[in-house]
């Protein structure tokens, strides 16, 4: 039952694609129009104003993807997220390690793993997301510390599978997540979300909708990389991974009472809000409403269906 009442809050929303969009195909093999993801997105013209379809045919793509900022409107999808896998292995500072970095407004991801393969001990982006109007389904985003840089904009992600140990979904993006399953590799104390808002006024968050947390060993649902953090858990399976006091104030108590950490209708061993820390809000129906629709990231403006038809590519092929 309360599956179904998650269902009908949220809805569904469908939007065609105005036009049908160019498709390009990359395919390992020298079959497709690109062997390469990379060569594929060169060839979409800067300014771009149509939509352009990406087809990632299955393989292991060892490359770093960029999706610049002057080429918007572009789907990419694989087969399958099992099959269709970029991957690619650095550390360092946030802004230079992800693996897949997405600039541009309007993308769309389906059906892709996304994964940094360096390990522990440092800095490891997986997907960054710095784009307005950016929508992942089915996705998988793999890795250790800082997996998922959901920077800025408003997202949407749904039926992805994220993993990492450490703030591995971070940023200062307004996103909702819905039915995803957060996989937590913490050997101990990590934080599933450092979400970032800095002051009352900015219109930021990141709502998890009917999602799955799972891990190893214990986790937090979150830390404040801004004072002003916000995130809400609804409808939420927790297993006895997330530790009872729930949130962290990563040091500073003057957080406790500017951050908003909410849960409304969670369910599992973890979702028990007994032990939570006292800052943390119970959400009532009222004050749980606003974070249930898609309207939380105007998503009726902008969030499609994905496209039942396509026309031949007017872009030159290079292999």
């Amino acid at each position: 039952m309360l599956f179904f009442y998650a269902f009908m809050v949220v809805g569904v929303l469908s939007q065609a694609h105005p036009t049908p969009p160019i498709s390009l195909t990359v395919d390992q093999s020298g079959k497709g129009d690109y062997t390469k993801i990379q060569d594929a997105i060169d060839a979409v013209p800067s300014n771009n104003v149509a939509p352009v379809s990406i087809w990632v045919r299955p393989g292991v793509y060892q490359e770093k993807v960029y999706v610049p900022a002057d080429k918007p409107f572009i789907t990419m999808s694989g087969t399958n997220a099992e099959q269709t896998i970029v991957t690619w292995n650095q550390a360092g500072w946030i802004n230079q390690t992800a693996v897949f970095a997405v600039w541009a407004s309007d993308f769309t991801g389906r059906q892709l793993t996304i994964q940094n393969t360096y390990g522990t001990g440092d800095k490891t982006v997986a997907l960054r997301v710095s784009g307005d109007r950016a929508a992942f389904y089915g996705c998988k985003i793999l890795s250790h510390q800082d997996a998922l840089f959901d920077e800025i904009g408003k997202h949407y992600y749904k039926g992805c599978y994220i993993q990492g140990d450490t703030d591995f979904i971070f940023g200062s993006a307004d996103s909702l997540y819905e039915r995803c399953h957060l996989h937590s590799i913490s050997g101990g104390a990590g934080a599933i979300t450092a979400q970032r808002r800095m002051s009352p006024s900015e219109d930021t968050g990141f709502t998890f909708f009917s999602c799955k947390i799972s891990g190893v060993k214990t986790a937090m649902l979150g830390r404040p990389w801004g004072g002003y953090s916000r995130v809400v858990f609804a409808f939420t399976y927790m297993s006895n991974a997330i530790l009872p006091q729930g949130w962290d104030d990563w040091g500073n108590s003057l957080d406790q009472s500017t951050v908003y950490y909410g849960q409304y209708r969670c369910s599992g061993a973890g979702a028990v809000t007994s032990k939570r820390v006292e800052w943390a809000r119970n959400l009532t129906s009222e004050e749980a409403a606003p974070f249930l629709t898609k309207d939380s990231i105007d998503g009726k403006d902008w969030i499609r269906s994905a496209p039942t038809s396509f026309k031949k590519k007017p872009f030159s092929t290079k292999t």
